[in-house]
C-alpha cells in the first residue's frame, strides 16, 4: 500500500480509489493504492508496480520511503474473508498529476468507480480504509519511528468472523 501525497504544508491531499464489492450492492470505500506481492517480489517493488499499474505514477527506488507502517488487515467480502499482511510506504510529489487507469486489471475495472486527491481531515461520511487516514499520513512525517505497527485491523463490507468461510492469507 503506497500513501501517495502531495504538499505537505497547505494540508496533505492523497490519492485515493473508490472501490466496491461487486456482490454486494450499494458497497463503496475509498483506498489507497497497493495490491499483493506477485511471485518472490520484495514489497518494496510491489509497492512501485501497484502505484505505476493503479495511477500511472512511475516512481524511482530513492522516492519511496518506507515501509513506514506495518499492519495486518482482515477483509470481509461478498465471496470471501481474506488476512493480509501490508507494508504501507509514502511517495511525496510536488503537485497533482492525471491519474492513469489504462493498466487496471479486469477485475479493478469491476470494482474501482473513480478515484480522487482526498485532503486527509475530509469530514465525508463515506469508508476510507484506511480509517484513521490522518494518523497515517503523520506518521510518514516522522521517519524516527518507522515502521509503526498498526496492529490488526478490520476493513469489510461483510463483518469478519475468522473461521466463518476462513480467512485466505494473502501477500
Amino acid at each position: 500500500m503506497v500513501v501517495l501525497a502531495d504538499d505537505v504544508e497547505r494540508g496533505a491531499r492523497v490519492l485515493m480509489f473508490n472501490d466496491r464489492d461487486p456482490g454486494t450492492p450499494g458497497s463503496s470505500w475509498w483506498v489507497l493504492p497497493g495490491g499483493g506481492i506477485d511471485g518472490d517480489e520484495l514489497p518494496r517493488d510491489t509497492a512501485r508496480r501497484e502505484l505505476a499499474e493503479e495511477s500511472g505514477y512511475v516512481v524511482e527506488e530513492d522516492d519511496l520511503f518506507g515501509p513506514v507502517a506495518l499492519r495486518v488487515a482482515l477483509h470481509g467480502y461478498s465471496d470471501q474473508v481474506t488476512e493480509q499482511s501490508e507494508e504501507i510506504f509514502v511517495v511525496w510529489v510536488s503537485q497533482e498529476f492525471d491519474v492513469d487507469i489504462s493498466r487496471h486489471t479486469e477485475f479493478e475495472r469491476l470494482s474501482v468507480q473513480g478515484h480522487a486527491w482526498r485532503g486527509v481531515d475530509d469530514t465525508s461520511t463515506e469508508l476510507v480504509w484506511p480509517a484513521d487516514l490522518a494518523r497515517l499520513v503523520a506518521i510518514t512525517r516522522e521517519p524516527e519511528s518507522w515502521p509503526v505497527d498498526l496492529g490488526t485491523v478490520e476493513e469489510s463490507v461483510v463483518p469478519v468472523a475468522l473461521g466463518h468461510r476462513g480467512p485466505t492469507q494473502l501477500g
